[in-house]
């Protein structure tokens, strides 16, 4: 490539890059002002709510949202750039030099990969820390919730019998869980009592339940500050059960799933998180090839509107088929590997073909 060329491209990925960038910024500020008012209304019952405690979380739970609004960034500032280049002519003057689109769209997705490469290996462990930091605020800022109905559900067997733990929330990843309920068994798998507890605390082999109240089948419910319940499972093993795969760090996936299968659990939710961000810098790149396609015709023909929609939908479309193969990855219906790189397959392949039809019919 010729000096002219370099720095062309070099032009051109500058000019990607600050356009992404300058969509980031504006969407974490947007979902960080969002947030904040959202958590200010549900402290408004909170006595004595401290702005700087609210504004705390509210700022370590943003940059998780922002991360799955990363490809559509990606989208949108790739779509600005060029409409921008195409406006002020500068696509025209990069034609007459002697650069095809396929020349001037390269450096973007040279940049996107390496966006993606750093999301995935940088941003997401730092993400998936400071949302379980998030977790503990939120517990300290709202209090701990009491009733029972868990959305988290962990299984035991010790030589008391077995017991079921359900728990509404985890900090830690589920070495702290709050609003417990426990239904404890004999060995003979016949109902003994139920536990409601305010938290658990697992320690090395016991859970310690804090503000129990515990309903025996054949005697009247008995309060109690603390009590301790044998349990046979590590961390790792309550980590598996209770830490929802967005926040584990990408470098940690890999022993989740081992540890998951060692264990015999299921497995597939964080086999397709970690498909998805190994996928992340193609589904980038794919999307620069979605925005180019809708992107490159010049402002003196018109239509601009028309191709802005088309990109947005675009990106829609591909979101609705990425919560489709996560869904039926869920319902094992679809191998994690495939529903983390259909997306990327779909959107790279529609922009590309669509490329081709428009610069080599």
């Amino acid at each position: 490539m010729s000096i002219q060329g370099v720095t062309l491209a070099r032009y051109f990925g500058l000019r990607f890059l600050s356009a992404v960038t300058a969509v980031f910024i504006s969407i974490i500020a947007l979902t960080m002002l969002i947030d904040y008012v959202e958590l200010m209304r549900r402290a408004s019952d909170v006595p004595n709510v401290s702005a700087v405690l609210v504004a705390k979380t509210s700022i370590f739970r943003v940059p998780q949202i922002a991360e799955r609004l990363m490809p559509f960034c990606v989208l949108i500032g790739a779509m600005s750039c060029y409409l921008n280049l195409s406006r002020r002519l500068e696509l025209v003057i990069a034609r007459a030099a002697g650069m095809s689109a396929w020349q001037f769209i390269s450096p973007a997705v040279v940049v996107a990969f390496v966006i993606g490469i750093a999301a995935t290996v940088i941003y997401n462990p730092i993400s998936a820390a400071l949302q379980e930091q998030s977790k503990r605020l939120e517990a300290k800022l709202f209090g701990q919730e009491t009733s029972g109905g868990g959305t988290f559900w962990v299984r035991q067997r010790t030589d008391e019998g077995q017991a079921i733990i359900s728990a509404k929330s985890s900090q830690q990843q589920g070495v702290q869980l709050n609003g417990v309920s426990i239904f404890a068994f004999d060995n003979d798998d016949r109902f003994k009592e139920r536990h409601e507890a305010k938290s658990a605390i697992l320690e090395a082999t016991t859970w310690r339940l804090i503000d129990v109240r515990s309903y025996p089948l054949d005697a009247a419910p008995r309060d109690r500050a603390e009590l301790l319940l044998p349990t046979n499972l590590t961390r790792e093993q309550v980590r598996e059960s209770f830490a929802t795969p967005e926040t584990v760090p990408f470098w940690d996936l890999p022993q989740y799933i081992n540890i998951a299968e060692r264990v015999g659990l299921t497995a597939s939710g964080y086999r397709l998180q970690f498909q998805k961000l190994l996928a992340k810098p193609f589904l980038f790149a794919a999307m620069v090839f979605l925005a180019a396609a809708v992107s490159l015709r010049f402002f003196r023909f018109g239509g601009v509107q028309k191709m802005v929609l088309s990109g947005v939908t675009a990106g829609f479309l591909l979101y609705v088929l990425s919560k489709v193969t996560d869904d039926m990855t869920k319902a094992e219906l679809l191998h994690p590997v495939a529903a983390a790189w259909l997306p990327v397959l779909v959107g790279g392949i529609t922009g590309i073909v669509a490329l081709l039809y428009q610069e080599d019919g």
